[in-house]
């Protein structure tokens, strides 16, 4: 058993039900868990971190990710353009995807979240090459532990390819029996549904436009037979929208309904273009989104309703999305980007910062069924995001401390993140991983799929 104790904390964010922040406040952690909140807390064996200077919050949590996409960032050819020509224009160098490039784009983007305050982080990997050998969830799985992260990813899929109506090659599409059958192996391995579990999986395939209906209804039965979640793409482009009432007949959100997609243990990546009535099914079914303002951005796709989403009590998370779309896998610019974006459209008032912490933390940790992570509360996991605000970016903003993360600074790096009573991040840097490997590999490994696919 271990212990540390974080000492006189500058700034305590706690997210407990009161919302409570507090100054000078000591938190011990004893193990993988927080067991004590209080003043002049004495524990001679534990580990100090003196947190004077420094604001502490809860880990933050990452509801949406393509952790694959992080060698692809920023390509010449899909930069400027939109949704479905994003898509195709990479397709043709995601098909290169092996297991050096699953493993390592695992560790880059998983890297960014810590170094960024984020403790745990989902994925949507839903391509798989048919040249590749190699278990993805495996080495997934396995990259993730080595550096620390609580990684909860879906199984993602595709079934229909170009060959069948659909927008992806065909070489890195599945068999639906196949799918469904791996989809099985991987939540028996890998789901534990145990409080305080490092490793969860759920069930994603991609989106309605490049799998079938049968694919999505039988990934729900089996979902629900082990107790796990659904996740997919939804009402992201209006381009989407149109393909589902020309293929369909109906528009996204009646299309997930028809097919018992709706619910408390559904979230919807994006949810950008919903109506009044759509946005009341979501609160009355407690089905959840999962926000990602820098990839809509990013992709001109719009504006999620997430003011909207929120006052009718829609349960809505926070996501970096695909580092390709992104590009980076940065949380606290991610809440930056949430705080600005829906007040070009609602006006200053529209969200608040502590708004888009609560989506953050609380609000993620909802959409993947965790009420043991996303606040600081004694017999919650210890995951714990410290950030030094005696810096000179963050000058006179210390009224409101908390705010200053999110309005202020130029660096978003953490001092320090904390994982389940483990230190993964101290000084900046990643404790559990060597980062020039990570750079080194990750640049190689992004050239190499890149040539072959030949891009200059």
């Amino acid at each position: 058993m271990s212990q540390i104790l974080l000492k006189d904390i500058f700034h305590l964010v706690t997210m407990n039900d009161n919302r409570n922040r507090f100054n000078g406040m000591d938190v011990l952690i004893d193990d993988n868990k927080i067991v004590k909140i209080a003043r002049n807390i004495e524990a001679p064996d534990a580990r100090l971190v003196e947190c004077s200077t420094k604001l502490v919050l809860p880990g933050f949590v990452n509801s949406h990710h393509h952790l694959f996409q992080t060698m692809t960032r920023n390509v010449p050819g899909a930069q400027n353009e939109p949704l479905f020509q994003w898509l195709t224009h990479l397709y043709e160098i995601w098909k290169y995807l092996d297991e050096d490039v699953v493993r390592y784009s695992t560790l880059l983007g998983c890297g960014e979240l810590l170094k960024t305050g984020c403790a745990t982080t989902t994925d949507h990997h839903y391509l798989y090459p048919r040249s590749m050998n190699g278990s993805i969830p495996d080495i997934q799985m396995a990259a993730a532990s080595e550096i620390g992260i609580r990684f909860a990813p879906t199984r993602g899929s595709m079934s229909r390819g170009k060959s069948q109506g659909g927008l992806p090659p065909d070489v890195i599409c599945q068999n639906e029996d196949d799918i469904l059958i791996q989809s099985e192996e991987a939540i028996q391995r890998y789901h534990d549904p145990s409080p305080f579990a490092m490793q969860q999986i759920h069930l994603a395939p991609c989106a309605p436009f490049n799998i079938t209906l049968e694919l999505m209804e039988q990934t729900a039965t089996l979902a629900r037979k082990y107790g796990v979640r659904l996740h997919t793409h939804l009402a992201e482009t209006l381009d989407e929208n149109e393909y589902c009432q020309k293929v369909y007949g109906t528009r996204p959100l009646a299309l997930m309904e028809s097919l018992d997609w709706l619910g408390a243990d559904v979230w919807f990546a994006h949810g950008i273009h919903f109506t009044n009535d759509e946005l009341k099914l979501l609160a009355k079914t407690k089905t959840g989104i999962s926000h990602c303002p820098t990839s809509n951005m990013r992709l001109g796709s719009g504006f999620a309703r997430v003011p909207d989403m929120r006052k009718l009590g829609v349960t809505v998370g926070l996501a970096v999305d695909g580092s390709a779309s992104n590009d980076s896998s940065d949380m606290v610019g991610e809440l930056r980007n949430a705080l600005l974006l829906h007040r070009v459209k609602n006006g200053a008032s529209a969200i608040t910062a502590t708004d888009v912490l609560e989506m953050a933390t609380l609000g993620s940790a909802t959409l993947l069924g965790r009420s043991d992570i996303g606040s600081i509360v004694v017999g919650k996991a210890a995951d714990i995001a410290i950030f030094e605000l005696d810096k000179l970016e963050y000058t006179g903003a210390l009224s409101d401390p908390m705010a200053a993360l999110i309005f202020c600074g130029i660096n978003h790096t953490a001092y320090m993140t904390i994982v389940n009573g483990r230190i993964v991040v101290e000084n900046g840097q990643l404790t559990e991983f060597d980062e020039r490997e990570i750079i080194d590999k990750g640049n190689a490994l992004s050239m190499r799929m890149l040539e072959k696919a030949g891009v200059r």
